[in-house]
């Protein structure tokens, strides 16, 4: 028997997550599948049903009706049905802290078992996989895959919620802050392959705005009647690279959509060598963050001009977080304990004037207004009179982000 081998299948839309692990369990001989539901996280038993807000609410599989609140059902399975069952205690009252602790151990019992070629971790609904998967990576286990599932017609429905993970019963914590909008986009784009749900109700612009979205993704049907190898099977068991994966998505060299239009669905990439005016850029965020169904990036402020911005919007809200200093406004010793990678992407974007210092903020949309986006953007821009006063005149400038930034 080789060694044992990990996937992670997650994803909001629990149909079609269902159906790639099911697909997984089937296609690959000696797999099963470990799932944590977090569903009975609670303290005290709810008084009254509360609706899910999510447009396709996900519904929880095979945790035993007798659960304790409080605690985090796992389960075990095979292509047959339910193996093993069992509840373990909510650690710091964080329902994903009781799944990192509960995961590896089994994982472990599994490839000493040795047993089993394949286990696939289902996440429950809310659960991104980064945070999974670095937990497998270091725990000396061979991840192989990074999986989500996506039904193509529930994208922009998913995209468009702003309601908090907490108002559709589906926060991991009591203090998960997380909308469903945020949490899907970064489930969509931080797995390299995504499963897609064969949805008669897909179109054209829902295809169009998922490649747009995540254009580096490999995207696998999860049906695939008629081939003699399955496709996601294989994207299971390719192997994973997690460091590269975290680079994809930092902010400093992150691996953004480019400039895209077909099927009424647009990229607009904006990349300028000059920094916003502080106030002007504030009140426009409103109009920016609606502007697009999903927008990202990075931004520099002139009055703080050494530090690299991360602008990370969708559902309506925009998040912006101090992702550290410019590459420019480091010294030249500090460049060595700076990742390669980092190094390589600065290097490609370098200016002789002002080093990786810039705006580069990507926005993709059906129906996006490119025309009115971009004067908007320019709008917030330094004059040219405010840009020639130089930077210690940018640095007098009024603070308006400090309460996003600062608090």
């Amino acid at each position: 028997m080789p060694d044992l081998s990990v996937a992670i299948v997650g994803g909001l839309h629990a149909d079609a997550r269902r159906a790639a692990v099911e697909h997984l369990l089937t296609a690959v001989p000696g797999s099963v599948a470990l799932h944590h539901d977090l569903a009975t996280v609670h303290r005290d038993p709810p008084t009254a049903p509360h609706p899910p807000t999510a447009p396709h609410p996900p519904t929880a599989p095979h945790h035993p009706a007798t659960a304790a609140y409080g605690t985090v059902v796992r389960t075990i399975r095979d292509r047959t049905g339910i193996l093993s069952a069992g509840e373990t205690p909510l650690v710091n009252d964080c329902a994903c802290c009781a799944l990192r602790e509960d995961l590896v151990p089994e994982l472990r019992r599994l490839a000493d078992a040795g047993l089993t070629r394949l286990a696939v971790v289902e996440l429950w609904d809310s659960v991104e996989p980064k945070a999974m998967a670095e937990v497998v990576a270091a725990s000396g286990l061979t991840l192989t895959g990074v999986i989500t599932a996506v039904d193509p017609a529930l994208l922009l429905p998913y995209l468009g919620n702003g309601d908090d993970l907490t108002d559709g019963g589906l926060a991991a914590a009591a203090t998960d802050q997380r909308t469903v909008a945020d949490t899907f986009a970064r489930q969509l784009e931080y797995a390299p392959v995504l499963a897609v749900a064969d949805s008669a109700e897909a179109d054209d612009e829902d295809r169009a705005l998922l490649a747009q979205l995540h254009p580096t993704a490999r995207q696998v049907p999860i049906d695939c009647p008629g081939l003699a190898r399955s496709p996601l099977a294989e994207a299971a068991l390719a192997g994973f690279d997690v460091e590269a994966a975290a680079a994809a998505q930092h902010p400093a060299c992150a691996l953004l959509p480019a400039e895209a239009d077909a099927h009424g669905v647009s990229t607009l990439v904006w990349h300028r060598r000059r920094p916003f005016h502080p106030e002007r850029l504030y009140a426009a965020l409103e109009d920016l963050t609606c502007a697009a169904a999903r927008s990202r990036g990075r931004f520099w402020l002139a009055d703080r001009p050494d530090t690299l911005l991360h602008w990370d919007a969708a559902g309506g809200a925009l998040c912006v977080e101090n992702a550290g200093p410019w590459l420019a406004s480091l010294p030249d010793a500090a460049w060595e304990m700076v990742p390669p990678v980092r190094r390589a992407a600065a290097a490609l974007d370098w200016h002789p004037e002002h080093g990786d210092c810039c705006q580069h903020l990507v926005f993709t949309s059906p129906g996006l207004d490119r025309e009115g986006l971009e004067l908007l953007l320019e709008a917030c821009l330094l004059t040219d009179t405010e840009y020639a006063a130089g930077r210690a005149a940018w640095e007098l400038l009024p603070p308006a982000f400090d309460t996003l930034l600062d608090a």
